[in-house]
């Protein structure tokens, strides 16, 4: 039991609480290392830039508050929970801000691959911000705090939705926008109810008031809280499985019958949600055009197995209703990673065949030396030639063979050649093929 008692290094519970709390407020210092670090990454985000986006969210105090608020409701301190929002709320607008400035300022307008992955927020979010609190909580409360803190903040990656926000602000992309501070708002709602559900467990010390009248108003408060916290997390996390369980079924489902048509190749597909539980997916075909009909069969088919409230849009060929850019896209995407398979087997046969070339060289430049040194070792031997097969030299053969030129060779002497040649081409064992001199 003691191997996962989380008690086992604990600090002590008020030293714990009192540290949550300094990092709570921003000002001074910390509001400009903010403010720098949203600047960084801004810039880490328009250029695509994983390391410099994994640098701002090491310098970030943007867990601060977050934590904060979740040990607030854990303890019913109305104080702190109140501080941790102010700030909270103070930090967003300021990041958002300075991202919006950035953006507004900088020549670099098109959204990278990056920005664009921070406007969709996924269950696999959801469950990465709630286990990234429990880390952080877990962490803070024991003796030997490590490095989690920062860690927990790049897996949530709460800076790079914020500066999204202020990215689509700035150039008039509301979905991006509302894409990306519903991501932050997910990320913050779940750490902080972690931090909540872990404080509980870990027994934390409640506050304690000498004005009944005031712990009363305070608890109905904190629980007003919690539950406003806890239902609309309910709500998201039930939402984003089926969003994700849909869309697997439906792209697993379209992808298994097209691969089962001959002539029809399905070359791309994209899932959409529409909104109220209803859904979308345009898969892009090449090959002979679907009738209507079978169209409409295979949606009732789809429909009949389980994948219900997804409507399907197939286009085909370049007729009407294709996206021809859309096609061209995937077609130079599949051509480009075809390619760099190609190129990569290329490399490592170009690689093989530089290794057994090296090999060979190796033994032709021995061959010369050992032949000098036999000579004059055992003069009836005029000649030899080391002729390694492709499987030694790979490895899968442990024997080398060697031809000796000699036309009277004894076996006793032949013996010893064979050990000579053994501990001379470092070779545990050695092949000897003996031919008449020519």
């Amino acid at each position: 039991m003691k191997l996962i008692d989380m008690k086992m290094d604990k600090e002590n519970d008020y030293n714990t609480i009192e540290s949550i709390k300094a990092d709570v407020d921003f000002r001074g210092a910390k509001l400009y290392i903010l403010i720098f670090a949203i600047f960084i990454a801004s810039l880490g985000l328009n250029v695509n830039s994983t390391a410099v986006i994994i640098g701002a969210m090491l310098i970030s105090p943007l867990m601060g508050p977050i934590i904060g608020f979740g040990l607030g409701l854990g303890i019913s301190d109305f104080q702190l929970i109140r501080r941790s929002f102010r700030n909270l709320m103070l930090t967003t607008i300021f990041s958002v801000l300075t991202a919006t400035i950035y953006f507004l300022i900088s020549p670099i307008t098109q959204a990278q691959s990056e920005l664009l992955a921070r406007t969709q927020p996924t269950i696999y979010d959801v469950l990465i911000a709630f286990f990234g609190g429990a880390a952080g909580i877990v962490a803070a409360s024991s003796k030997s705090k490590g490095q989690v803190i920062p860690g927990v903040a790049i897996a949530t990656a709460l800076m790079p939705p914020l500066c999204t926000a202020g990215y689509g602000l700035a150039t008039g992309q509301f979905s991006f926008f509302f894409g990306a501070f519903y991501l932050y708002i997910i990320n913050s709602v779940f750490i902080a109810l972690a931090t909540f559900i872990f404080t509980r467990i870990l027994h934390f010390p409640t506050k304690i008031f000498v004005d009944k009248a005031r712990e009363k108003r305070v608890q109905r408060i904190v629980i007003t809280i919690v539950v406003s916290t806890i239902i609309p997390s309910i709500y998201l996390s039930y939402t984003m499985i089926r969003d994700s369980y849909t869309k697997d079924a439906a792209i697993k489902y379209v992808t298994e019958y097209f691969n089962q048509i001959a002539d029809t190749q399905m070359i791309d597909s994209k899932f959409n949600k529409l909104g109220q539980g209803k859904y979308s997916l345009d898969v892009i075909l090449l090959g002979p055009k679907m009738s209507e009909k079978a169209i409409s069969k295979l949606q009732s088919s789809m429909t009949a197995s389980g994948v219900k409230d997804v409507q399907l849009n197939i286009k085909q060929g370049f007729g009407e209703g294709t996206d021809v850019k859309e096609l061209k896209n995937v077609l130079l995407k599949d051509m480009y990673e075809n390619s760099e398979q190609i190129i990569k087997r290329q490399q490592e046969d170009i690689d093989s065949l530089k290794n057994l070339l090296g090999s060979y060289s190796s033994y032709e430049a021995m061959e010369g030396q050992v032949n000098n040194e036999v000579n004059v070792l055992f003069p009836t031997v005029k000649k030899t030639i080391i002729a390694p097969s492709a499987g030694y030299i790979s490895g899968k053969d442990s024997v080398l063979t060697i031809i000796v030129e000699s036309n009277r060779i004894r076996n006793a002497e032949r013996q010893k050649i064979e050990t000579w040649l053994k501990a001379r081409t470092k070779s545990k064992y050695v092949r000897i093929i003996v031919a008449p001199t020519r």
